[in-house]
């Protein structure tokens, strides 16, 4: 099984990085905008529209507020097994963003890795901007 972590220093409170990332149904607006262009919510699920076209029904598996953390799974092709988690913590003055993703077949690692590269630098840059944004 193949599995792929990222971890990146967000210059943003816990709380608000916390707030865009339980908002299941907004990926599209509040956490990666452009990397996801759309997101609908459809039951315990979301469908998730990426920017390249690919589009995934993700189950929510669980929104944990006392430990910031949100799980998802796919369970369609081109995944045999497909489980993930994103995480923030308090960081310094900032945060700690940590998504991992755990997966088959194995041959799929280069393209999840390649998207989760720029899914959390997309992510960084949104919630940075944004306290930008809202301190002018």
């Amino acid at each position: 099984m193949a599995s792929v972590r990222k971890e990146i220093s967000i210059d943003a409170p816990a709380d608000r990085i916390w707030d865009a990332l339980r908002d299941v149904g907004a990926l599209h607006t509040r956490l990666v905008p452009g990397f996801v262009t759309d997101t609908r919510i459809d039951g315990n699920a979301r469908i998730v529209t990426f920017g390249n076209g690919m589009v995934a029904r993700e189950e929510i598996v669980s929104v944990d507020d006392a430990g910031r953390r949100s799980a998802w799974a796919v369970l369609h092709e081109p995944f045999r097994y497909y489980s993930a988690a994103a995480r923030v913590e308090p960081y310094g003055r900032g945060s700690r963003f940590i998504w991992t993703a755990d997966f088959l077949p194995n041959e799929l690692s280069g393209q999840v890795e390649s998207m989760m590269d720029t899914g959390i630098n997309i992510i960084k840059d949104t919630l940075e901007n944004q306290g930008s944004a809202n301190t002018t």
